[in-house]
């Protein structure tokens, strides 16, 4: 082949190969929680996380734990595990919420907002916050843009004074996500991106941001094209997830109160057009919730454990790696349902790795691709606890440094 034909490609293609490098870097190689917790402003208390994992384990030691659907001799061993977790950080990632799920008055969300940012400024400096915070503010829909993007100013007002205050301290990250809920148009994100400029540069806050898909316009706009691959895109790398709204993208639809469910038809339709928006972009998609609650006497508070845990498991068969939780005692089989599924992952994956770095055969013929994605199961249950290194060794796997390259996590395992 003439070298000039081969030069000739190369240029022409150079410019869609640096193109699709920005638009795609790659999956996000930092540690994904496992949920997100909801906590209107104003309920929002010092020593939340420890509070919510107290309630956990009271629900857990007053009810007894129903069957599950999943296999009991798995449950039984992941349960010590999920008790140590409740007791030692219960939230991985709280979400102060100024939107739907905010009741205080009108009058009173500016005081509320500043308290509760005070209060998680305080946890996070004594060491008791989740590793992961933020707020979700109101929409930018018009008549509520400018009371949303106050009270963000205002809880980041409070937030930096009061992490200000104990800097010396905490030596921690002093990031916060900024979750924007109910977007229905690409101009709707690239307007905001100025706005978090503007308010970092205020108060010395890193900001990150998610986006909530909770209506039909997100997902597919007036000219028939799909919208979330937009938004994801003039969103950037300030991105870094797709949330899911169960209840308000189902209403939108007219699908009736007794069928809205994460596991709807409707939301799979989505929730598949997420995967399909961020898989390459180092944004995540994120699976929604239940109001289903599990309160009140046993048998109420096992149907809702049931339902619950169905529902994680099934996210986590289908890619959803992160939900939303609304009330303490769901904690309970978030971590039951996701550590059964991790470890009931690991010998599989172990053994599927161990033949993949060794070049062995092992029934199965494994690309790089594919190998990713095993050594992302096995780190994904070490995040969170479900599985140890030790273990990972004795199933065959490979040590915690080949895992970190295999998933592209730098030596720091960040």
């Amino acid at each position: 082949m003439d070298e000039a034909v081969l030069a000739e490609l190369d240029r022409r293609l150079a410019p869609v190969d640096a193109a699709r490098l920005a638009a795609y870097p790659g999956e996000r190689p930092a540690r994904q929680p496992l949920h997100t917790c909801y906590v209107p402003a104003d309920a929002v208390v010092p020593g939340l996380a420890g509070a919510w994992g107290s309630a956990a384990l009271a629900a857990l030691d007053e009810h007894g734990l129903p069957d599950l659907g999943l296999d009991p001799a798995l449950v039984e061993h992941v349960l010590p595990r999920v008790r140590r977790k409740l007791a030692a950080e219960p939230i991985e990632d709280l979400r102060v919420d100024a939107e739907d799920g905010y009741r205080g008055a009108a009058d009173a969300e500016d005081d509320d907002v500043r308290r509760a940012a005070a209060t998680v400024a305080a946890d996070r400096a004594a060491g008791s916050a989740p590793p992961s915070l933020g707020i979700r503010a109101k929409s930018l829909e018009e008549p509520t843009r400018r009371r949303g993007v106050r009270s963000l100013d205002l809880f980041l007002s409070a937030f930096g004074t009061e992490s200000g205050r104990h800097s010396s301290a905490s030596g921690t990250e002093s990031g916060i996500v900024v979750t924007l809920p109910k977007v229905t148009d690409v101009e709707q994100v690239r307007a905001f991106l100025p706005v978090l400029d503007a308010l970092e540069a205020a108060h010395g806050v890193a900001l990150a941001l998610e986006l909530q898909v909770e209506t039909p316009q997100a997902v597919l706009g007036p000219d028939g094209v799909a919208t979330l691959a937009r938004m994801v895109h003039a969103a950037g790398p300030r991105l870094t997830g797709l949330h899911y709204g169960t209840y308000d993208y189902s209403a939108a639809l007219g699908i009736a109160a007794a069928h809205q469910s994460s596991d709807h038809p409707a939301a799979d339709f989505a929730k598949q057009l997420m995967q399909v928006a961020v898989a390459g972009t180092g944004a995540r998609a994120v699976d929604g919730s239940t109001n289903v609650l599990p309160v009140g006497p046993r048998e109420h508070v096992h149907e809702a454990w049931r339902l619950h845990a169905g529902l994680v498991r099934r996210a986590l068969e289908r890619g959803f790696y992160q939900g939303w939780d609304l009330h303490p005692a769901q904690l309970v089989t978030r971590y039951v349902a996701t550590y059964a599924f991790f470890r009931a992952a690991l010998p599989s994956a172990a053994g599927r790795l161990a033949a993949y770095l060794d070049r062995t055969g092992a029934g199965i013929l494994d690309e790089p691709a594919t190998a990713r994605a095993l050594a992302s199961v096995v780190v994904r249950g070490l995040d969170c606890g479900a599985v140890d290194i030790d273990e990972v060794g004795v199933a065959g796997g490979p040590d915690r440094t080949q895992l970190n390259t295999l998933v592209g996590r730098r030596p720091g395992g960040s």
